[in-house]
Order: structure tokens, then C-alpha cells, then sequence
């Protein structure tokens, strides 16, 4: 095992697949080549728990797994066969469920007296000295005959909260309420007056004060135990922009861990924006190169006419799928001033609070500064600012047109309070910086929320490009641009995690991959949909609730390639609530979900499921390439690449909970990949290039990881474009040197005459294909219809001393 991994395996663990079902998945996946297994959160969570991310005591491993002797059973196998533990922890927030979460249920028992008090961020003042738990179906009057007390105990169907001391005698249930430390209400209260910090909009998630040295403590003590005993060789941190202060967290996860720990934060870079330098960490978790990997297979010119006819087929307005930019700005209003209404207001009575503590900021109206707050969120281009280089976020250009929506100038001048406020400007007490990380905090939610799990909904020319860390609006990404972010990464975050699927990823790598296949087809495409969509009509039920939703259903149903009805049923309901048009989760139109059920069981996946089949045999081969050049290229660029869970194989799957599924994995018996009964297929080529290509990683570290190096390679030739190719090296030459070589929009290429006189230039030496034994090339101009005779991808290995060999036969000739 080495302190940074070659490549890790990701692992959903759950109650259907246990340390267990994991310890048993060991020596198959070993011989795949991975040098870590990277485990789903571990921690006790809310029982039944699919994900794990509801923890309810950080002080134990998850009984329900197998407990800390299952851990420990599975870090000595693991270890047995030379792999490593990466553990996925999650220090932003904890379940708001006080029957499971000790800690919680002491601070509700005893108030802000409690010594839990200090773990969550709660508002006291705001809730008038009580925690709001939205948790009642209708209003406290409606629901009343629904509560009971036996003992110290307050039930409310599965609820359970504890009485304060002294009150459990009260007979009168009205007063027995009002002398609680909280406050039970209707749950649609939340959105609006909720005075505890949340996940995202997610009320039963409490988010947890980790910047509080003691809280640190207590909440990581079994993490770092499990690190410094060797157990776990690695981290990844779970939303690292929900902390108050990420930087002075990670400081102190790595001085708690010793420092030697691999530690990547699940952090969303926007465009060109760059991870903190000052972030002690190895890097992101890999969305950065997702969408670098992704947008390599877009075709830029075929995406624009795929665009026009989306506008024409669906009819959208801009600001509701219409256009990116406008469609991202309205979601963000209506995020922030529906979904995040409660945080705004906290962040308002914060400023209202500190411009009333200083005369050269008073007089500033509440609604004033509930609007600057709101008009710098939205405009917010990134996740959150950070203490450093705030200014280049929050930019005067934005507190400008933030001064817009006011009529009165003198009024405008709450945008330059709240915006000195948010920037550290305006004080260091604590209260300022309260509101600094308040602020930061909430315009991450407001981010992930309107932009992830709103806009990307709305707006939806190609599916594909909408995913985790996405740039819809400018998706394609050419190799010079792609090449520079690979130098970037080998020269700053060599260690940094890469990633195409992952356990919130939208739509898979190889659905993308499908998808994206769309770009190069935007004619026949729109052409396909207006046909199909008329049979569809035709069938009971099978006409399309709106146009929108059609356009989604066929490409979704494209990208899986086979009519797994409940399984798109699931996923396009959960789009158009997330959509929140013409429904959504808190305000559901049963009629239109009727309707969408309706049209995907005679639409997408009923009989003319045969012609969309059909069209996808049409587009296999550039589906083949697009799925292969993707999964090399991540596999070879520089960072420590991940593989999702069975996506060494062609792997098809949706938004969560779709994606989340117990894996299935070989048995003992049949444990390496090339000794198994063979996949067939995209699947036993997906398969054969991972293992190749982890091999290699695993064999030749000093290739792929820090202090190796990357070179772009370029072809010459008409259709040199077309090729994405990079070379990789060890600092010493003992280990040799890898190139990667790929087709990109493959339909181009088929449609330009194929690669005619291109060549690729290979460094001096002998090179053998990894994907191919048995064909070798010579270094020297090497023509790519050769290279991709038989598949549109190659993996060349040089072996130690040859490019030594090459340079002396030159010489002496």
C-alpha cells in the first residue's frame, strides 16, 4: 500500500450490502487492479439508511454494517490482498432525528444549557428560545390528538423527543407544549422560519459547528482513532462548503490525522475557478475533471443546432429552459426567496443586528437589507466565497447590478453594507464573523439548489452535459483547453481525485457517453422526436404531459438503451418535481405525475421503445468510442482516478436512488477479471481497458502519480483534431512511459473521410499496445487509421531502457 492511491473503488454500503458483502468483493477487486477501496459513510446513521449520510453518532461504526469488528474484518482483508480503506465522512451536518441522535436529543432535553448545545447551529433568539422541528403532517391544532406522553417521552407517530426536566407532570398538553425547549410544528413552517442551519433545504439534516475545537473533537474521535491505527489510509470529506471555515477544518483533520493521510474534498469548482492553494488536502474528489473528461465528446458545432431545434421543439421560454443563463438566474430567485426564504431572514437579522451596532451603518431598512442579501447571493458566480479572494466573487460589478432592483440610490447603499459584511470588512467580532461564514455557507445551498437540482432540470437540450460540477450553458471542451488543466493538476494537485460516475452523478458515465452522441446527430435527432412523439400519441396514454418532458424521456431512454419503465418512471418524476414547472415536492400535482407515468408506460418504454432501440443501433460505434475514450482518458490523466461500483463494466444508471443499488460482484471462485465468465459486448472491452490500464497504474506508480509528468501529443493531418493524445512519465526512467491515445466525435471523423494521412508523432522507442497484445509500433510519425484499426482507442506502453535502446542505435547509425 502507498500513502496516496493508484486508484480507488467506491462501494455503496448499505444494510443489503454490508463490511461483509465488501470483505467478499476483496480479492476480485485486488486482481482489478485498484490499490484502495473507498467506503461509503461508516458512521451509526439513521437505521435503514441506504446512503449513510444521516449520521446519528459519529462516535460508532454503523451497527448495521457489521459494526467496528466488521470494519476491522474488512481493513485485514483488504490489507491481505495489498488494498487500502478510504472512508467518506460527513462533517457538515448530522440527522435531525432526536429517537437516534443522543446528542441532539440531550440539547432538546436540556436546552442551550445542554454541553451539546455548542455542536448545532441554532438560533436561539430567532426561535424565541426554542429549536422549530418541522416535523407535524398538518398544523399543531390539527394534529394534537395525534401527540401522547408515556413517562419522560413526547410521541408523535415514529417521532420521539424527550421532555424537559420537571415538565413530564404537566397534565395540560397546550402547557406541557409551550415548556419545551422546542417547538413542533407543521412542516411546511420550515421554509420560512426555521431557526437551525440545515443541509442544503434539507430540514432533517442539522447542520453540526465543527469550526468549534471541542465539537472537532468529539464528532472525529472515532475517525481519526481508525487513521492512526492504521486501519484507513484515506479521506474524503462530504461538502466541505457547507463549514463555517473549510480552510481551518482541513488544517485540522490533517493535524489530527497525522499529516500522512490522503485527503480529497467533495469540493464543485465553477469554470476556471482553482481550489484554495491553502487547502491542506491532495485535491477535489473529481468533478473538475469530469466535466473536462465529458465535454471532450461534445460536439461543439452539432450542440449548437441541438440547442436551436430544443427551442423549437419545446417551445420554453428563456428563463424556463429557454437559454442557460436566464434559466439559471430565475431558479436562483426562486430558490433563495422560496426554498432558502428562512436563511435569507437569518442573514438579515444579522445585518440588521451589526449595522444597528455601528452609527456609520445604521438607518438601513430591514427589507433593505433582506434585498441586498438576496441580489448579491443570486449573483454569486461560484459555489461561495472564501476569506481569501473574496472580492474576485463578490465583485463591485455584481453589488452594481445587485443596486438595480432598488428605486432609491440612498436605498442601494444596504448592497455595500451587506456586501462589506460578507467580505470581513466591516469588523472581526464575532458576530461579523458569523454572518461572513453564514453568508458563505447559504450561497453554497443556494448554488447546489438552483443550479443542480433546479435549473439543470429545466434546461435540457442535451442531457448529458447536466451534470455534477457542469457548465450547461458551455459544455464542449477542446483538447487545448483540456490539456491545460491536466498540466495544471500534475503541477499543482497531483493527487487529486478523478471521477465519471459517482454516487450523485445525475446519469452515469456510459448513459452520458450515449447522450453526448447526440451532439454529432442534432438533425436526425430532432427529427426522430417528432416522429416518435406522434406514434407515442397514438397509444393510450401516450401522449406527452408537455413538450419538455418528451424531449427529456427520449433522451434519457436513448442513453439507457433498453426500457427499464420504473426505472425512467422513477427518474423523470424525480426530474420534474426537482423542474418544480408543473410540480414538485412540496406542492405535488398528482394529475400531471399520473400523466407522466402514463406517457413513459406507452411512450419512452412501451412499444415504441422498438424504434428509439432501433436509433441507438444506429449510433452503437460512436457510442463505443465515446464510452472508451472517456474511461481511458480518466483512467491515464493526471489525479488518482475512482471507479464507481460495477462501472468497470458497461454501467447503466440514473440520478440516486437508482445509482445507489447493492453492487454484484463475481465470487471467489471466479474472482479475476480474466478468469470470469466473460461479459460480452461494450461491457468485456470496458472491462478489459480498466483492468489494463489499472495494472499499469498499480505497476508503474511513478508514472501516474505525483512527481510524474504529462506532455500533450498532437497529430498532424486532416483529422488531427479528432485525436486526444497525452504522454506520461516517471521522474526516473526505470518505469518507462505511457501514451493515451482516443477518438473524439467519431460521427466527424466517419463523415470527413476517416483519419486519411493522420498520423500521431510517438517518442523514440518500441511501444506496445496494453489493449492488444502482440502489436508493438516504432517510435516516429504513426498513422491513427493503423492505431484505431480495431478500436478507437490504445494504450502504448514504453518499457524501461528502450527509448535508451532507440537513442543509441540512432547514434551509432
Amino acid at each position: 500500500m502507498t500513502d496516496t492511491p493508484t486508484a480507488t473503488y467506491r462501494l455503496q454500503l448499505q444494510p443489503g450490502f454490508p463490511f461483509s458483502a465488501a470483505a467478499a468483493a476483496v480479492p476480485y477487486l485486488a486482481s482489478l487492479g485498484v490499490s484502495h477501496l473507498h467506503l461509503s459513510p461508516v458512521l451509526e446513521a439513521v437505521p435503514g439508511s441506504a446512503h449513510g449520510y444521516d449520521v446519528v453518532d459519529p462516535g460508532r461504526v454503523r451497527e448495521e454494517l457489521g459494526g467496528e469488528h466488521g470494519l476491522r474484518q474488512l481493513a485485514r482483508t483488504a490489507h491481505e490482498h495489498g488494498l487500502g480503506l478510504v472512508l467518506d465522512i460527513v462533517p457538515n451536518h448530522m440527522a435531525a432525528v432526536p429517537r437516534h441522535n443522543r446528542a441532539l436529543w440531550e440539547v432538546l432535553r436540556e436546552g442551550p444549557s445542554s454541553p451539546y448545545a455548542r455542536w448545532f447551529d441554532v438560533d436561539w433568539e430567532a426561535g424565541g428560545g426554542k429549536i422549530l422541528l418541522p416535523v407535524l403532517a398538518g398544523r399543531l391544532g390539527d394534529e394534537l390528538g395525534e401527540l401522547r406522553v408515556e413517562g419522560e417521552v413526547l410521541h408523535y407517530g415514529e417521532h420521539r423527543f424527550p421532555l424537559r426536566t420537571g415538565t413530564a407532570g404537566l397534565t395540560d398538553l397546550g402547557e406541557l407544549l409551550d415548556a419545551q425547549w422546542y417547538r413542533l410544528c407543521w412542516w411546511r413552517l420550515a421554509r420560512t422560519e426555521l431557526n437551525y442551519r440545515r443541509f442544503f433545504t434539507v430540514s432533517e439534516l442539522i447542520g453540526v459547528r465543527v469550526e468549534d475545537p471541542e465539537v472537532f473533537d468529539a464528532t472525529h474521535a472515532t475517525v481519526v482513532r481508525l487513521v492512526r491505527e492504521g486501519m484507513v489510509q484515506g479521506l474524503r470529506v462530504d461538502h466541505p462548503d457547507g463549514l463555517a471555515d473549510p480552510e481551518g477544518y482541513l488544517r485540522r483533520l490533517a493535524g489530527a490525522t497525522g499529516g500522512r493521510c490522503w485527503i480529497v474534498v467533495e469540493k464543485i469548482l465553477t469554470g476556471d475557478e482553482r481550489l484554495p492553494g491553502s487547502w491542506a488536502v491532495a485535491g477535489t474528489t473529481g468533478y473538475d475533471a469530469l466535466r473536462r473528461i465529458d465535454g471532450l465528446f461534445i460536439d461543439p458545432d452539432g450542440l449548437d443546432e441541438l440547442t436551436h431545434r430544443y427551442r423549437e421543439f419545446t417551445g420554453a421560454a428563456d428563463d424556463l429552459g429557454g437559454s442557460w443563463e436566464a434559466t439559471a438566474r430565475r431558479a436562483a430567485y426562486k430558490v433563495i426567496t422560496h426554498d432558502l426564504a428562512a436563511e435569507a431572514a437569518a442573514l438579515t437579522r444579522m445585518a440588521q443586528r451589526l449595522c444597528a451596532a455601528g452609527s456609520a451603518r445604521r438607518d438601513h431598512a430591514p427589507w433593505a437589507l433582506h434585498r441586498a442579501v438576496r441580489e448579491l447571493l443570486v449573483r454569486v458566480p461560484v459555489y461561495r466565497p472564501y476569506r481569501e479572494g473574496g472580492a474576485e466573487v463578490l465583485t463591485a460589478e455584481a453589488a452594481r447590478q445587485a443596486k438595480a432592483a432598488f428605486a432609491v440610490a440612498k436605498e442601494a447603499e444596504a448592497v455595500d453594507a451587506v456586501r462589506d459584511l460578507a467580505l470581513g470588512r466591516g469588523g472581526d467580532g464575532p458576530l461579523h464573523e458569523a454572518f461572513r461564514a453564514r453568508f458563505a455557507q447559504t450561497s453554497s445551498a443556494l448554488r447546489a439548489k438552483s443550479v443542480e437540482d433546479l435549473a439543470f432540470y429545466r434546461y435540457t437540450p442535451l442531457l448529458s452535459a447536466n451534470e455534477v460540477g457542469g457548465e450547461p450553458g458551455r459544455p464542449a471542451v477542446g483538447p487545448d483547453a483540456f490539456h491545460a488543466h491536466c498540466a495544471r493538476t500534475a503541477r499543482d494537485w497531483p493527487a487529486s481525485g478523478t471521477v465519471l460516475t459517482t454516487h450523485d452523478t445525475k446519469r452515469s458515465a456510459d448513459v452520458r457517453a450515449a447522450i453526448a452522441v447526440l451532439s454529432q446527430f442534432p438533425g436526425e435527432w430532432a427529427e426522430f422526436t417528432e416522429k416518435i412523439g406522434v406514434r407515442a400519441a397514438r397509444l393510450e396514454g401516450g401522449r406527452a404531459p408537455d413538450a419538455h418532458l418528451a424531449w427529456t424521456a427520449w433522451q434519457t431512454a436513448l442513453g439507457f438503451g433498453f426500457p427499464y419503465e420504473e426505472r425512467l418512471r422513477n427518474a423523470l418524476l424525480k426530474a420534474v418535481r426537482e423542474a418544480g414547472v408543473h410540480t414538485s415536492w412540496t406542492e405535488p400535482d398528482a394529475a400531471y405525475e399520473q400523466a407522466v407515468a402514463d406517457f413513459v408506460a406507452a411512450g419512452p418504454a412501451g412499444p415504441p421503445m422498438r424504434t428509439t432501440a432501433l436509433f441507438r443501433r444506429g449510433i452503437d460505434a460512436h457510442v463505443r468510442a465515446n464510452v472508451l475514450g472517456a474511461t481511458l482518458v480518466q483512467l491515464t490523466m493526471p489525479g488518482v482516478p475512482e471507479v464507481y461500483q460495477g462501472a468497470e463494466r458497461e454501467y447503466l444508471a440514473l440520478v440516486d436512488p437508482d445509482n445507489r443499488t447493492p453492487a454484484r460482484f463475481p465470487t471467489s471462485a471466479q474472482a479475476r477479471p480474466d478468469d470470469q465468465a466473460r461479459p460480452r459486448g461494450l461491457s468485456a472491452e470496458k472491462l478489459a481497458l480498466t483492468a489494463a490500464a489499472l495494472r499499469l497504474r498499480r505497476d508503474r506508480p511513478g508514472v501516474f502519480g505525483p512527481g510524474s509528468s504529462y506532455a500533450p501529443l498532437y497529430a498532424s493531418g486532416p483529422a488531427a483534431h479528432l485525436c486526444l493524445a497525452f504522454l506520461r512519465s516517471a521522474e526516473a526512467a526505470a518505469e518507462g512511459s505511457v501514451v493515451t491515445a482516443v477518438t473524439r466525435l467519431s460521427r466527424r471523423l466517419a463523415r470527413s473521410g476517416g483519419w486519411g494521412d493522420t498520423a500521431l508523432p510517438l517518442p523514440d522507442g518500441r511501444w506496445r499496445d496494453a489493449l492488444a497484445p502482440g502489436r508493438v509500433f516504432r517510435g516516429g510519425p504513426l498513422a491513427l487509421g493503423e492505431l484505431f484499426a480495431d478500436r478507437p482507442v490504445a494504450l502504448l506502453v514504453r518499457d524501461a531502457g528502450e527509448r535508451d535502446r532507440a537513442a543509441s542505435a540512432a547514434q551509432s547509425g
